[in-house]
């Protein structure tokens, strides 16, 4: 018997949670590749398309699924969809903003945590056998210190909530953020240069934008305080790789926590590989089991609500559904 059911393409593997979700309302396939032409051979008669990191919502590839109803991002950034096409397309973009939130806002912390204390090289030399040279060098402490926050959204208020139960006193540059409001999130507001010039450590928590791109870029390091600390677990292209290199072997920046680059993966000849006093991570701060269930039940739950002519939670595109009779 043919399964009539509306077909699923899920680019990438899921949580087996959000998977069971939709296996029990359509058909899924996952193409052999996650990439424009894998989707396009499985394709042809998807209703729905979810996709993690790849392939890109591009024009081209939306508007070669002629059956498409709603596409869907296994996540909380937008920056590999081409929202305006979707839009344009009249299809909904299916998303799971803030919930992976904590995963992150936890990870932030253990990446200043490992900077400052200077956990690696710790390790490192204990292994080797060194003891007493080890703890005479001395570590840091967070207590005390000024972060700043580039972006006090769903994750920066979180890391701003847990600086500030360390003792940290927490400034924030973003301008979609009343000060009001940012006081109340647990930041106070600043523009970029004074929040540059005042933090010991700078992290980034905003979207991937061309406003946002290489906003932590050579002459933004410049400015920072002699011996901080860069952290990003946003998204790579928000800092300038090249300049944030050439400030850790000068000394200007002493140290960063990197969850995220640019390229993804990066190469295996990255100079960042061989300071100690950068702490690297493969892009898994919102990849906790918690988290990952939470973006996966909902993306799939919201999908199966479109292919039931039901409204969706989490769209980033609301208008188009408000276009719909």
């Amino acid at each position: 018997m043919t399964d009539a059911r509306p077909l699923v393409v899920v680019s990438q593997p899921i949580h087996p949670a959000g998977l069971q979700i939709l296996e029990a309302h359509a058909r899924v396939v996952i193409p052999e590749e996650p990439s424009e032409a894998g989707v396009l051979a499985v394709g042809a008669e998807a209703e729905a398309l979810l996709i993690r990191t790849r392939p890109i919502l591009t024009d081209s590839l939306m508007t070669s699924l002629k059956r498409l109803r709603c596409v869907a991002r296994y996540g909380t950034g937008l920056d590999n969809v081409d929202l305006q096409a979707a839009t344009r397309l009249g299809l909904p973009v299916l998303y799971a903003p803030g919930r992976n939130a904590d995963a992150v806002a936890e990870h932030t912390l253990l990446l200043m945590l490992a900077v400052v204390k200077r956990l690696l090289p710790l390790d490192a030399g204990l292994r080797r056998g060194e003891w007493a040279d080890l703890r005479v060098q001395g570590i840091g402490e967070l207590r005390g210190l000024t972060l700043g926050l580039i972006g006090v959204g769903n994750i920066g208020r979180r890391v701003a909530r847990l600086a500030g139960a360390f003792g940290m006193e927490v400034l924030g540059y973003d301008p979609y953020v009343s000060a009001e409001e940012l006081g109340r999130r647990g930041a106070r507001k600043t523009d970029l240069d004074d929040l540059l010039q005042r933090a010991d450590i700078v992290s980034l928590h905003c979207p991937l934008t061309p406003e946002t791109r290489d906003i932590l870029g050579r002459e933004a390091i410049a400015r920072m305080k002699v011996g901080a600390i860069a952290i990003n677990t946003s998204r790579g292209g928000t800092v300038d790789q090249a300049a944030l290199l050439e400030a850790l072997q000068t000394g200007k920046v002493a140290g960063a926590g990197l969850d995220v680059f640019d390229p993804e993966p990066p190469e295996g000849s990255n100079p960042l590989f061989a300071l100690d006093r950068v702490v690297l991570t493969p892009h898994v701060a919102g990849v906790s089991e918690r988290a990952n269930r939470t973006i996966a039940t909902q993306v799939a739950t919201d999908i199966v609500k479109v292919l039931r002519g039901e409204r969706p939670t989490m769209v980033a595109n609301p208008e188009v559904l408000a276009a719909r009779p």
